[in-house]
């Protein structure tokens, strides 16, 4: 079997990590297993690697967050997974703000983790029905946006967009859309799977939809504060918009 990826798991939990260990190995993983946040810190600072990071929020001595700031703090840029039982939206908010690129509740399928760290290691993005968009190549290009494909980076007016894995995806489904709309539906499926269901009704999913793509207009506007670049179709979606 091909080698996918050398993956970190640290959780304080030995049942789940055994259990997520044995399955990522079947998927093509070489797994490293960590019981916290610390003894994971040390055995980077010894000149380990990895290509993914699997975290748990929620670590006595040193939680998920504290973690990752320590990582970003040294300067190591590895993409971070959260995986928790911590749902509230403020935990997602402020895990991507640190620069996690997912963050995925553990009670999800193991083919959801396996699609997030496919994308990270094997590059392939898919656009709003989950598959390669056709045609585009490792860059994407719609005018003053460039989208590296195969390192998930993007550009606008030549300057690089800091974008999560989740709003990658997403911005490549609007990109990939010539004169099309994505629903709502599509864009909450690439950031959390086919048919999962969202509370607050069978429209609830809208609500966080719409908080993708605002924190998404808030990151081009950083590099570009003209950006106006996604409309929305109101009830239905939103399209990407070249400037004039």
């Amino acid at each position: 079997m091909k080698l996918r990826g050398r993956v970190a798991v640290v959780d304080d939990d030995a049942m789940f990590r055994e259990s997520l260990g044995l399955n990522l190995g079947e998927s093509g993983f070489e797994v490293m297993e960590f019981n916290g946040g610390r003894p994971f810190l040390d055995w980077l600072g010894a000149g380990n690697g990895v290509d993914a990071i699997l975290l748990d929020w929620r670590m006595p001595g040193m939680d998920g967050l504290a973690v990752l700031r320590s990582l970003r703090e040294r300067g190591v840029r590895v993409p971070v997974i959260f995986l928790t039982a911590l749902s509230d939206d403020i935990y997602e908010e402020a895990a991507l703000r640190f620069g996690a690129v997912d963050f995925i509740e553990k009670s999800r399928s193991l083919a959801i983790i396996l699609q997030r760290l496919r994308l990270i290691t094997d590059g392939a993005k898919p656009n709003a029905t989950g598959t390669a968009a056709p045609g585009a190549g490792p860059t994407l290009k719609r005018g003053k946006l460039e989208l590296k494909t195969d390192i998930a980076r993007a550009f606008y007016d030549s300057k690089p967009v800091d974008l999560t894995v989740t709003e990658f995806n997403i911005v490549c489904a609007l990109a990939a859309a010539i004169d099309a709309d994505v629903s709502y539906r599509q864009i909450y499926d690439l950031a959390r799977g086919a048919d999962f269901v969202a509370g607050q009704g069978e429209e609830g999913y809208r609500v966080n939809v719409r908080s993708f793509i605002k924190r998404i207009r808030q990151k081009f506007r950083t590099v570009y504060p003209e950006f106006n670049g996604i409309a929305n179709y109101p009830g239905f979606g939103y399209r990407w918009v070249d400037p004039e």
